[in-house]
């Protein structure tokens, strides 16, 4: 808190630290640094008051907002550890996190405002505390003027703040305590939750954001993810902040109030570098040029991509349309674990060469390696192989809460001595890197890691449905969607209603996000002589490369192969 707050306060407090561009179009809000710290001190000083001390867990459930980052930055100033939780989780999801870190309590909103549309972010809280013993108070601010229900644990947020001292004195932290939680999907149904620490993850945070995006003081940073995701934390709050930096907080979609929004916002608040994702790229390039082209974008010098590799041809729209082939597109490579950016294109030298749609190069201390089914160093170039790092960095996670061994075994075992990230990659001719996706069962959805796991454990809740097996498939916007295969009880009727059942469970258990876009009823899976479902058959048949199936001698009965392809076939003939 102190080296994003207090230390830019001492030296120009006046400086512009977030810009706030709310969810209604062209009402953006200017915070500096000084209003920053004052409502950070107030928001820490409420905290105290309500018990909140040193080491304890605090849900943030809020969309983004100076007050969002006024509460994590609160935590982080009195030594209490925040685990951001997306507003666009379910009450089950945010409960699950809620018991898993242990929250004393909750910061929220009454209501949260995106493309419009009102979300009850009250509401879901109350439902998920239902099952949280460990809650004692749920922190509620306005964000709308929309009365909610208020019950003995609530806590009108600003009101406590206006009654509370700007002046808090911060904690003193040792380099290794615990920062912040942050979960993420795994190969198993249940999340993570990934461990960062104060000096380490700070240092990479701010290092990565300067050197990868060259920030020079003065320049507007315009990083338009969610603070519930690893990009809003390391690239939105904590490395903008401690460099000093003028950040700007996205509250809105790329489409409301139309597809131009990303670029008048660019021209309004004159932003210089723009993060984000490729999945929103790829939605806007469906709307055409013309809304690119009716802003003025010249005050952009950097663009950059984050979530998931970004394809030739939105890269080139990005790079050409949206940078006038003239900013250098940074195609960012890191993960929730690595704490910020491991490899892109820059920093590298002066005019260094940017290779369409490849992350290239490793940022500085990182050690990437590749590695065959052998588990041994692949040397040379243009090969391919297991993504992994082979010495420690800063940023780097230290656990997982509360499984120590779930993290040793996740990223430390299949090779002994090196971080294993779960991505394939290929290093080209030149000895550049380019990511080629996942090496498991995780699926990412635009830009959102998701264990396929996870959809399955939500879908067997369903009483008809005793087998489900959900693979990843190619997606035009959104990178990758989800397919589901199911297998019904006998004599179930009702096919199309089963179907919805299981899209409104998997929204209601997860989010909106992760619900498959196409759920096919097949009379059994695919399984191995042991009971284990062979998952790449399905994907096979799904990106329809059944001509070569690979090994399926060890499938307990081979014959389950064209029975599916049939019910595959049929289903895509009813469909279109």
């Amino acid at each position: 808190a102190v080296n994003c707050l207090d230390q830019h306060v001492e030296k120009s407090p006046n400086r512009v630290a977030l810009i706030w561009e709310r969810d209604e179009p062209g009402t953006a809000v200017h915070v500096t640094y000084r209003e920053l710290l004052d409502l950070t001190c107030r928001l820490a000083n409420t905290l105290k008051k309500y018990g909140i001390q040193k080491g304890d867990r605090v849900a943030i459930y809020m969309s983004v907002s100076p007050l969002s980052v006024a509460a994590m930055l609160a935590c982080a100033r009195i030594g209490a550890v925040h685990t951001v939780v997306f507003a666009g989780f379910s009450a089950e999801a945010l409960a699950g996190r809620i018991m898993d870190s242990g929250c004393k309590a909750v910061i929220t909103y009454n209501q949260g405002v995106r493309g419009g549309r009102i979300i009850e972010l009250k509401a879901t809280v109350d439902e998920a505390v239902k099952s949280c013993p460990s809650i004692k108070h749920v922190f509620v601010a306005q964000r709308t003027d929309n009365k909610v229900q208020m019950g003995d644990r609530d806590i009108p947020l600003e009101e406590e703040m206006t009654k509370a001292d700007s002046v808090c004195t911060p904690e003193s932290m040792d380099s290794e305590d615990m920062l912040f939680m942050l979960y993420t999907s795994g190969s198993t149904g249940k999340p993570k939750g990934i461990v960062h620490t104060q000096a380490g993850y700070l240092l990479y945070a701010a290092l990565t954001h300067k050197y990868v995006f060259d920030y020079q003081q003065g320049d507007v940073f315009g990083c338009v993810a969610d603070i519930g995701w690893i990009t809003g934390h390391s690239y939105v709050v904590y490395g903008p902040l401690c460099n000093g930096a003028t950040s700007v907080l996205f509250e809105s979609t790329p489409v409301y109030p139309d597809p131009g929004r990303y670029w008048e916002v660019v021209q309004r608040l004159k932003i210089n570098q723009f993060y984000g994702a490729p999945t929103a790229i790829r939605l806007l390039l469906n709307y055409g040029e013309e809304w690119v082209k009716k802003y003025d974008r010249s005050s952009l010098k950097v663009l950059g991509s984050v979530g998931e590799p970004i394809n030739k041809e939105a890269w080139q729209w990005f790079h050409q349309v949206v940078g006038e082939g003239r900013c250098a597109l940074v195609d960012t490579w890191w993960q929730t674990e690595t704490g910020g950016i491991c490899i892109a294109p820059r920093p590298s030298e002066e005019k260094a060469e940017i290779v369409p749609a490849m992350a290239m190069r490793p940022f500085f201390g990182i050690v990437p390696v590749l590695m065959d089914e052998n588990g041994d160093v692949i040397e040379g170039n243009d090969v391919s192989g297991a993504l992994c790092i082979a010495q420690p960095w800063p940023g780097m996670a230290r656990t997982i809460h509360g499984d120590h061994q779930r993290f040793i075994d996740a990223y430390f075992k299949a090779y002994p001595g090196y971080y294993f990230t779960g991505d394939g990659a290929y290093r080209s001719q030149k000895g550049y890197y380019q990511i080629t996706g996942r090496m498991d069962d995780i699926i990412n959805i635009s830009g959102h890691r998701l264990g396929t796991a996870e959809i399955e454990d939500a879908m067997a809740d369903h009483p008809e449905v005793p087998e489900t097996a959900v693979v990843g498939y190619p997606h035009k916007i959104k990178g990758e969607g989800a397919f589901a295969f199911i297998v019904l009880k006998e004599q179930t009727a009702h096919v199309d209603h089963i179907k919805e059942e299981l899209k409104t469970i998997v929204a209601s258990k997860i989010a909106k996000y992760a619900v498959p876009d196409h759920i096919l009823v097949v009379k059994r899976l695919p399984k191995t002589r042991s009971g284990k479902i062979m998952r790449r058959l399905l994907r096979k048949v799904v990106t329809e490369q059944s001509g070569n199936m690979g090994d399926v001698t060890t499938l307990d009965d081979p014959s389950v192969v064209n029975e599916i392809l049939d019910a595959y076939q049929k289903y895509k003939k009813s469909s279109s």
